[in-house]
């Protein structure tokens, strides 16, 4: 999102999957800088509508306050993560971002998390994921995380999932 990440959400999952030697890519809506919420700021190495995802493992959705406005209803970020998920790849979201999985459509039946706000939870929940009030969820190949006191707990099981693929 171009603006209003949360920036622990981004900064802690990135240097850690980096520093386990991970390559880590930064897809944006659009070209150049993005700024977080505590002033991180950060240039996409690749516009989102030129995402291969045949070249990745993963996709990670980081969240904060910006996810409602850029995320949450984006026609295009939704088909991105379901195709991922539909080859058999790792889905992640922090925070509010939850909801990104939830409208997509990849949550229906999985227990999953989100930054607890009535809106939040009462998607994830109208879109049929189950809801679990915990700071990191997995379900299969799909990692949820509550907010940015759960960052490091996120990359730690996005870094044991990509190392058990």
């Amino acid at each position: 999102m171009p603006e209003n990440f949360r920036d622990e959400e981004f900064k802690i999952p990135k240097e850690k999957l980096e520093g386990s030697g991970v390559n880590v890519t930064v897809a944006g809506l659009q070209p150049g800088e993005a700024k977080g919420v505590l002033g991180m700021t950060v240039t996409p190495d690749v516009l989102i509508d030129d995402v291969n995802i045949d070249d990745y493992d993963a996709i990670i959705v980081p969240g904060g306050p910006g996810s409602p406005r850029y995320l949450w209803n984006n026609s295009k970020v939704h088909n991105l993560v379901r195709k991922v998920y539909e080859k058999d790849k790792i889905v992640a979201s922090i925070c509010l971002s939850g909801v990104v999985l939830a409208n997509s459509g990849i949550l229906e039946g999985k227990n999953a998390t989100v930054f607890p706000t009535p809106e939040s939870v009462r998607i994830l929940e109208d879109k049929g994921a189950n809801y679990l009030r915990q700071g990191v969820v997995v379900d299969g190949r799909i990692i949820t995380a509550d907010g940015p006191q759960s960052a490091e707990r996120f990359a730690d099981e996005i870094l044991r999932l990509l190392t058990s693929k």
